[in-house]
């Protein structure tokens, strides 16, 4: 396909979506068959007239993530990082996480998982695994654990 064609069918992409820089790099080295100095010079005019932008891509990425899929900072931050976002960008995104709508989703997504496993001996080392896989720090889950067994008991 021809360079043009790509960065017009990108421009249409990233005006629906956001999209990180190396995401849009990869949709160009595929559509280019592997030019990667059209896909780059692709890259450049979508970065320069802010169709991309990783900044608000991270922003965005952070919201969705931590309010309705229930992530926490430590999964956002290395999914950011697989996206080829930079660790300052990454850290300016997460702080716009408040720590109490953190902490209040944490004991949802826990609660909701102590829902199927009630009765069950193991449950406090469960809903530990569980929230430490969703990207929350040990000390968060242990207090949220804690709390919601003794809530119970």
């Amino acid at each position: 396909m021809e360079e043009k064609k790509v960065l017009e069918r990108l421009q249409r992409q990233c005006a629906r979506a956001e999209y990180c820089s190396l995401d849009v790099r990869r949709k160009a080295l595929r559509a280019l068959e592997g030019d990667a100095a059209a896909a780059d010079r692709i890259v450049e005019s979508l970065l320069k007239d802010r169709f991309v932008d990783d900044a608000r891509y991270a922003g965005a990425f952070t919201r969705e993530k931590s309010s309705l899929s229930g992530w926490g900072a430590r999964k956002i931050a290395y999914a950011l990082r697989s996206k080829g976002v930079s660790a300052e960008i990454i850290s300016e995104a997460l702080s716009e996480i408040a720590p109490e709508v953190s902490s209040e989703k944490l004991r949802k997504v826990l609660s909701d998982k102590y829902r199927t496993l009630k009765n069950d001996p193991s449950a406090f080392a469960k809903l530990m695994r569980f929230g430490l896989s969703r990207g929350y720090s040990y000390d968060e889950v242990a207090e949220a654990a804690g709390a919601i067994l003794s809530r119970t008991s």
